[in-house]
C-alpha cells in the first residue's frame, strides 16, 4: 500500500470524487501505477485526503466499472491489466479522428453536383406557416392521437386526385398507403407479397431500393437496359417474380420507356398470377420537352402494377412523405399483415400536406418550379456544350441531373477524386451500380451531374474545376 499525492481543489467545478478518479486513471494509463499494484483502502485514502469515505468509494466504483482496477474480497483494490483496454481506447480515438476527418470533408465541398438536391429558396414558406397555424389553432385533441395506419383519409384523397390528373393513375383512396419514405413502403410491400421472392432491377439503379429489398431477403437480379429501358429478353432469362422499374425516367440513366416496351412488361406480368411490377415514378414531375409521360399503372388492366411516388423531389427531401398504390386484390393482405402498424408520418404533417394540395398551393408551386428547373436545365446544358471535354450528354429535358460522357483517359472515379481535392463533389456513374455487378455501361467515363440546387455562378465554377482536373491529366 502506498500514498497517493493527489492535489484536490475544493473550489473546482469538478467533484472531489471525479478529481480522485481522474488522477488514478491517468497514472494507471501512463504506467506510473503499474499492473497488480495495490491501491490504498478507501478508509486510509479518505483519512489521508481528508474527504469522506463515500467520496473515495465513488471514485473507486468508477474505476472498477471502467476496468482500470479490480476488487478482491478481504484483500482490497488492485490495478488491472489495461493493455486490451488501452487498445480499445486507442481504436476508439482513431475512429473518432477518422469520423472528424470524414465530417470535415463532407462539409468542405464548396459545390455539390447532387442529383438529389432541390432548390428550396422559392418554397412558399409563408403559406406553409399559415396552414400550420390554422391546423394547430383548431384545438383538436384528435390531432395528437394515432392516425390511420394507411394515412389520413384527406391526404390519400388529395394524392388520389393528383396522381389521376397528373400521372394517369387509376385508383381509389383506399388503395393508397402513405409512409415515411419509399424504403419504408418497400418493407411493407415485401411483407404483403411474402418472402422468398426474386426481383429484377435495372443496373445502374436507385440503390436504396435495391438495398432495402435485399435486406428483406429477396433475391435481387441485376438486369441490363437498352435505349428503351429494361431489357425484356434479359427478364425472360432471369425469370424473376417481380420487376422493379422506373419507366417514366430511369434513374440515373434518364431514359423513358416507350409504350411498346411497357406493354411487353405488362404482358409478362399477366402470364402468371404471382408476378408483379413495382413502378417507381422517379422524377416524373419535371419534364421540359414534349407531353408528360403517363404512368405504367394507368395502362394496367390486370392489377399487376404497384405504383410508388414521393414528394421528396416535388417539395423537399426532408418532408419524408411517400405513397404506394396497391392493386385492390392486395388490400386485404395488406391489412392482415401490416394493418396494425402505426403510421410513420405525423398526423399534423399529413393534414398540412393535404391542405397544401387541396388549397392549390402545391400545384402553383410545382408549376413555378418546372419553369425554374427548366431555366437551370437550359443554362447548364448551354455551359456543358461549350466544353471540349464533353463527348455526349444523356438524360436531358427532364429531372434535375444529366449524364455526361467525358473525353478523357482518366476513369470517372479518378475524375471524381481529383475534383474532391478542389472542393467540388461530382458523381461517377459507377456509384449507382450494384457493387458486385459493376461493368462498363458507357464507352467513355461518365459523370452524373445534378444542377437542381445550383446557381449559374456555381455551375460555371464547378465546370471550371472539372476542366482544370482534365487539363492536369493532359499536362502529365
Amino acid at each position: 500500500m502506498f500514498e497517493l499525492m493527489i492535489h484536490l481543489e475544493n473550489d473546482s467545478k469538478k467533484p472531489l470524487y471525479e478529481q480522485i478518479y481522474t488522477y488514478i486513471r491517468e497514472n494507471i494509463a501512463d504506467g506510473k501505477i503499474s499492473y497488480g499494484e495495490k491501491l490504498p483502502s478507501t478508509r486510509f485514502l479518505s483519512k489521508y485526503l481528508q474527504v469522506s469515505r463515500s467520496t473515495v468509494e465513488l471514485a473507486y466504483e468508477q474505476l472498477l466499472s471502467e476496468g482500470y482496477i479490480e476488487s478482491e474480497p478481504c484483500r482490497g483494490y488492485f490495478v488491472s491489466d489495461i493493455s486490451k483496454l488501452y487498445h480499445i481506447h486507442i481504436e476508439r480515438e482513431n475512429k473518432e479522428k477518422e469520423y472528424s476527418i470524414r465530417k470535415k470533408q463532407q462539409q468542405s465541398y464548396k459545390i455539390v453536383f447532387s442529383p438529389n438536391q432541390n432548390e428550396m429558396q422559392y418554397f412558399p414558406y409563408n403559406a406553409w406557416r399559415k396552414l400550420s397555424k390554422e391546423i394547430l389553432a383548431e384545438n383538436n385533441p384528435d390531432l395528437f392521437l394515432a392516425g390511420e395506419a394507411a394515412g389520413e383519409i384527406e391526404l390519400r384523397e388529395a394524392i388520389c386526385n393528383y396522381i389521376y390528373h397528373a400521372r394517369g393513375v387509376n385508383c381509389i383512396p383506399d388503395q393508397i398507403i402513405v409512409g415515411a419514405g419509399n424504403e419504408y413502403l418497400l418493407i411493407l410491400l415485401a411483407q404483403v407479397l411474402g418472402s422468398g421472392r426474386s426481383v429484377a432491377i435495372e443496373n445502374p439503379t436507385y440503390l436504396q431500393a435495391y438495398r432495402t429489398l435485399q435486406s428483406m431477403e429477396y433475391t435481387m437480379l441485376a438486369v441490363g437496359s437498352d435505349e428503351n429501358g429494361l431489357s425484356i429478353e434479359e427478364i425472360r432469362v432471369a425469370k424473376p417474380d417481380i420487376i422493379y422499374t422506373m419507366p417514366s425516367r430511369q434513374f440515373p440513366m434518364g431514359m423513358v420507356m416507350p409504350m411498346k416496351r411497357r406493354l411487353e412488361l405488362l404482358h409478362w406480368a399477366a402470364e402468371k398470377e404471382d408476378r408483379y411490377i413495382i413502378e417507381d415514378d422517379h422524377d416524373s414531375e419535371f419534364r421540359y420537352k414534349g407531353k408528360p409521360i403517363p404512368s405504367l399503372q394507368g395502362s394496367d388492366r390486370n392489377g399487376k402494377v404497384i405504383y410508388m411516388g414521393t414528394f421528396s423531389k416535388s417539395i423537399g427531401a426532408s418532408i419524408r412523405v411517400s405513397y404506394m398504390v396497391l392493386p385492390e386484390h392486395l388490400l386485404e393482405v395488406y391489412y392482415q399483415k401490416c394493418g396494425f402498424y402505426a403510421s410513420t408520418v405525423p398526423k399534423e404533417q399529413q393534414k398540412m400536406l393535404a391542405a397544401f394540395m387541396n388549397q392549390g398551393y402545391f400545384e402553383r408551386y410545382l408549376n413555378k418550379m418546372r419553369g425554374i428547373y427548366k431555366g437551370k436545365h437550359d443554362i447548364f446544358l448551354a455551359l456543358l456544350k461549350k466544353e471540349a471535354w464533353v463527348h455526349k450528354i444523356y438524360g436531358d429535358y427532364a429531372g434535375m441531373h444529366v449524364l455526361v460522357e467525358v473525353n478523357s483517359k482518366m476513369s470517372a472515379e479518378e475524375i471524381v477524386e481529383e475534383a474532391k481535392k478542389q472542393g467540388v463533389r461530382i458523381y461517377a456513374l459507377e456509384e449507382f451500380m450494384i457493387s458486385d455487378k459493376k461493368k462498363p455501361v458507357m464507352k467513355y467515363p461518365t459523370l452524373v451531374l445534378g444542377y437542381g440546387a445550383l446557381s449559374e455562378a456555381k455551375m460555371r465554377e464547378g465546370i471550371a474545376v472539372i476542366e482544370n482536373v482534365l487539363q492536369k491529366e493532359d499536362s502529365i
